[in-house]
């Protein structure tokens, strides 16, 4: 079975994954399945109260689960896919266990070509580090097996990974406010938007 397929039923089987993305290793669960994403926070040791992120496919995917303008399209089309991730408000069908509760959601699309065929097969996945919270993110498989063991169904091998975290950065109510500086600088983002 290719490595995609693989994690196509892993997914579907409510099982976690960690795949390769263009900054680090995630870890990635179906988003629509609670149970999967309980076992994300459950394998990072992080609190249910901190989102996790969405990993979508393609810019059109951005508008399934969250409310954009013509301001937000231009910033996606613009570095997505790559290191960025967009908060935005989110729509009804994005379940709140993903949110923690919040009415935004965090989405990126990342510029590797196994996390988007995965996720163009399979649907929207989580995209946090593959780490335990607040620990540093190790930047090869067998580092990272060594953390989760079993806890993790499946692992993808896309060798040493250690660029920079993405950007991220809220849009909401005409404002841009920078939450993590990343490769893409506030400026960048900015003169896009014609805001220099």
């Amino acid at each position: 079975m290719d490595i995609i397929k693989e994690a196509v039923s892993t997914l579907k089987n409510g099982e976690l994954i960690v795949y390769p993305t263009d900054t680090l290793y995630g870890i990635g669960a179906d988003i629509f399945n609670e149970d999967a994403v309980k076992k994300v926070f459950e394998v990072k040791k992080r609190p249910l109260s901190e989102p996790l992120s969405v990993a979508v496919s393609s810019h059109r995917d951005i508008e399934k689960i969250a409310y954009v303008d013509d301001r937000i399209m231009k910033i996606a089309k613009e570095f997505l896919p790559g290191p960025l991730t967009l908060v935005l408000k989110k729509k009804e069908t994005v379940p709140d266990v993903v949110t923690a509760g919040k009415d935004s959601v965090a989405i990126r699309i990342p510029d590797n070509e196994i996390a988007l065929k995965i996720i163009s097969r399979f649907g929207f996945i989580t995209a946090t580090s593959a780490n335990i919270h607040s620990k540093p993110v190790p930047s090869t498989i067998d580092e990272i097996k060594k953390m989760f063991g079993d806890k993790i169904n499946l692992y993808i091998d896309y060798g040493k990974l250690c660029n920079r975290p993405s950007t991220i950065i809220e849009l909401r109510d005409k404002k841009i406010k920078i939450l993590r500086e990343g490769s893409i600088s506030l400026q960048k983002i900015k003169k896009v938007l014609g805001c220099l």
